[in-house]
């Protein structure tokens, strides 16, 4: 595990999670404003206008440049399971961002997914495995992540709040997985030159993905809090990314008198989900808008100044239009 390879990842992860964070908060600007009649497609074509979820947008693209780099010189069972820093930098940044602090309770439950998947991984030692993928791999390994997508969003379709936005997150985490390892697979094939590289499946496949999981990202985010969607989205990744490095590339884990840190990591990632499950931040609202966290009051209150306001302007218009009128009848006299 290089160095190079370590600061990439980590820059990636920084990058993703401030992506995240400034995408919930267009997004729960817009529930506000929208109330319950909206639908995506309206949702998505008011928050391309909203400069934090653009300003999401740009570090998205971010992201994938840096995640492209550290695999261009990692493993990918590697680089993705590094990103699960991302899960510590969104509470940085979103606390920042948001203007509240998530509870300890919140803090112990993240702490204990991202120790537990550090300490898997450190115990695990992934290989470092092939540069592209074996031969024929792809057809299935493509399949099984069309299915598993398709099963997550449409079980999240059929629930709401936290459950719809963890399953949502893992839909969405499993196509950033599948993202990678398609990145991955550009890169090992870039020794063949550019121009070549672009008359070949993988790098259109890879934005194919990439956009269904950007939109599977949406839907996460607009469902719940990141308390609900992130751990899911980060974690799924990262087992994900460890599954294809395995069975696309050949990258293997370590066993034997390991595998007592690796279970002890496994197990530190269940307590920790199930204490992210029962912490107050899943079901409150750390990273909501202002309005929403203040209850129905305070957006009555918001809406009726907007309101009053119309309303005033509507009075001033008809005195002016009024005394033109008189002014008019004065000349004609």
């Amino acid at each position: 595990m290089s160095a190079l390879t370590v600061v990439l990842a980590l820059f990636a992860a920084l990058s993703n999670a401030a992506a995240s964070v400034l995408q919930r908060r267009a997004a729960a600007q817009d529930e506000v404003r929208a109330g319950a009649r909206h639908t995506v497609v309206r949702s998505l074509l008011r928050l391309v206008r909203d400069r934090y979820w653009v300003a999401g947008a740009a570090l998205l693209a971010l992201t994938t440049v840096l995640q492209a780099a550290a695999l261009a010189v990692g493993s990918l069972a590697v680089v993705q399971p590094l990103m699960a820093s991302e899960l510590l930098f969104t509470l940085v940044v979103g606390s920042a961002v948001f203007h509240r602090r998530p509870d300890s309770r919140t803090w112990m439950a993240f702490a204990a997914l991202a120790v537990g998947l550090a300490l898997f991984l450190g115990a695990a030692a992934p290989s470092a495995g092939h540069d592209t993928a074996t031969a024929g791999r792809w057809g299935w390994a493509g399949l099984a992540l069309f299915v598993l997508m398709t099963v997550l969003a449409s079980a999240g379709s059929l629930v709401r709040g936290a459950p719809r936005a963890a399953l949502f997150g893992s839909a969405s985490a499993v196509g950033f997985g599948g993202t990678a390892g398609l990145l991955k697979e550009v890169t090992g094939r870039l020794p063949q030159g550019v121009g070549e590289v672009l008359t070949q499946w993988p790098p259109y496949a890879t934005a194919v993905v990439g956009v269904v999981s950007f939109l599977l990202l949406q839907s996460a985010l607009r469902a719940g809090t990141l308390a609900a969607s992130q751990p899911a989205l980060t974690l799924g990744d990262a087992l994900t990314s460890v599954a294809l490095g395995w069975g696309l590339f050949g990258e293997e884990i370590l066993l034997g008198v390991r595998v007592l840190p690796e279970l002890i990591g496994v197990a530190l990632i269940g307590l920790g989900s199930v204490g992210l499950a029962r912490a107050p931040s899943v079901h409150g609202a750390w990273d909501t808008a202002p309005a929403a966290r203040d209850g129905p009051t305070r957006l009555r209150t918001e809406r009726r100044r907007d309101e009053d306001t119309d309303t005033g302007r509507d009075r001033h218009r008809s005195r002016h239009r009024s005394r033109d009128r008189s002014r008019d009848r004065d000349g004609r006299d």
